[in-house]
């Protein structure tokens, strides 16, 4: 771990994370996708926006969210709340 990530938390850092990654789904699709809850090893997150009622919904959550928070974080499991 570098020295920055030293001085935070590993609930600020997945934050941080999913900022970055709400920034885009929100520019590129009109969606949002927001951190509930991080508890042990289930991240717990909440997609809004055009991502309600979308039918490729499934497909943000596991394929950018949980995709993207994997390559950082491998030891989480993306859940929906």
């Amino acid at each position: 771990m570098s020295e920055p990530e030293m001085n935070h938390t590993k609930e600020e850092l997945v934050r941080a994370l999913l900022e970055r990654v709400n920034a885009y789904i929100e520019q590129y699709h009109g969606g949002s996708v927001e951190m509930v809850s991080l508890e042990g090893h289930v991240l717990k997150v909440r997609l809004g926006g055009a991502c309600q009622g979308c039918p490729l919904s499934p497909t943000t959550l596991h394929g950018w969210v949980a995709g993207t928070v994997r390559q950082f974080f491998p030891d989480l499991e993306v859940t929906e709340a």
